[in-house]
């Protein structure tokens, strides 16, 4: 199950939203022959990802803000890009251009203290921009609750697009990376939960300030949790290929 669309428009173009999912596309191009070589990816990663146990014993911090434009496959950068062109637009357009972007870094680096401070003796490098998308999310979640999103569910060869609020997608999201960060044995490696988790927190602490300049609970009875303009429509069109029915 994963978010395809909101249908929450933007009122501005969101040139800060494009330029961050250009610049960690751009970037993983530029480093992509290294995957066809282990120890050169490693040492790649080695000296620009975060690694909690060199941030806690030489005290090298870059790696939490390198490490946000780096991306360990294809898969992770295109699904990370997804969820950062769904929900990006509309937190640059409430927070204006540089503002957000400032969140969006501080989110990500934020995201990296909390996986930094889950294991702090850890050498597993931590690359993507999990963390500081998260904490996006997580200000979409307090600003625009009941805005709807498609999202498209896949069980075996059951596929199916459907409409829900976007607090049920962020909410049930947030809660699988809290429970599995619980549960995640971090040594080895693999998702960064508690980045997730982190970054999601911190980016709806990073968002209050901006609700309660809104109106606060005002802004969402003014609302309804909705977007504050007309929702976005999508119209289903019918092809021209008939459809199969089953032989009896």
């Amino acid at each position: 199950m994963f978010p395809i669309r909101d249908h929450n428009p933007s009122g501005r173009t969101p040139y800060v939203t494009y330029a961050l999912i250009a610049l960690n596309v751009v970037i993983f191009i530029g480093y992509w022959p290294l995957f066809s070589d282990a120890r050169a990816l490693n040492l790649f990663f080695y000296d620009w990802a975060m690694i909690p146990a060199r941030v806690t014993q030489t005290g090298e911090y870059s790696g939490l803000l390198t490490s946000l434009f780096l991306h360990g496959s294809v898969m992770h950068l295109l699904g990370n890009m997804l969820f950062l062109w769904i929900f990006g637009d509309n937190m640059e357009d409430r927070m204006g251009h540089m503002a957000y972007l400032a969140f969006y870094l501080a989110s990500g680096v934020g995201a990296g203290l909390a996986q930094l401070a889950s294991e702090p003796a850890s050498m597993v490098p931590t690359v993507g921009a999990s963390g500081a998308i998260a904490g996006v999310m997580g200000g979409y979640l307090l600003l625009f609750p009941r805005a709807r999103v498609d999202i498209l569910i896949i069980f075996i060869v059951f596929f199916r697009i459907i409409t829900i609020p976007a607090a049920i997608l962020l909410i049930l999201w947030f809660a699988i990376q809290l429970f599995s960060g619980i549960g995640a044995d971090l040594s080895s490696g693999g998702v960064a939960y508690w980045a997730h988790a982190g970054g999601f927190v911190i980016g709806g602490a990073l968002t209050i300030p901006l609700f309660l300049r809104l109106g606060g609970r005002r802004f969402w009875d003014m609302t309804h949790g909705q977007p504050p303009h007309p929702e976005a429509r999508y119209a289903h069109r019918h092809t021209s290929i008939p459809p199969v029915r089953p032989k009896r």
